[in-house]
């Protein structure tokens, strides 16, 4: 444990405040964690103009990004459809999967 600022309390006595090293690497951890992206991959079942749906739908994509997005899909095999925090985009990929795409998790910048 290592020591934080002091503080100091009415009366103008003083304390300080220790904190656990683990707590203070958790947060350091989950701030180099971010951002997270989840992926939309192509596949033979869901029609292109399906897939522009759910992107303009669950996302709130306008018309023309969604459709941009699921070209890149078609013709890439893959889109990053969503970015931000590890929990988010698990829930994003689970909704993909709501909708019968084929979607993943990754770091953002991996590929």
């Amino acid at each position: 444990m290592r020591p934080q600022p002091i503080f100091t309390r009415a009366g103008g006595a003083r304390a300080s405040v220790t904190v656990p090293e683990e707590a203070t690497r958790a947060d350091e951890a989950t701030r180099l964690d971010s951002p997270w992206a989840t992926v939309v991959w192509n596949d033979p079942v869901n029609l292109m103009s399906y897939v522009a749906y759910v992107f303009e739908s669950y996302f709130g994509y306008p018309a023309a990004r969604a459709h941009e997005l699921m070209l890149q899909v078609h013709r890439e095999g893959r889109a990053v459809v969503s970015t931000g925090d590890r929990e988010r985009m698990e829930v994003d990929v689970q909704a993909m999967h709501s909708f019968g795409l084929w979607a993943t998790l990754q770091k953002d910048g991996e590929q």
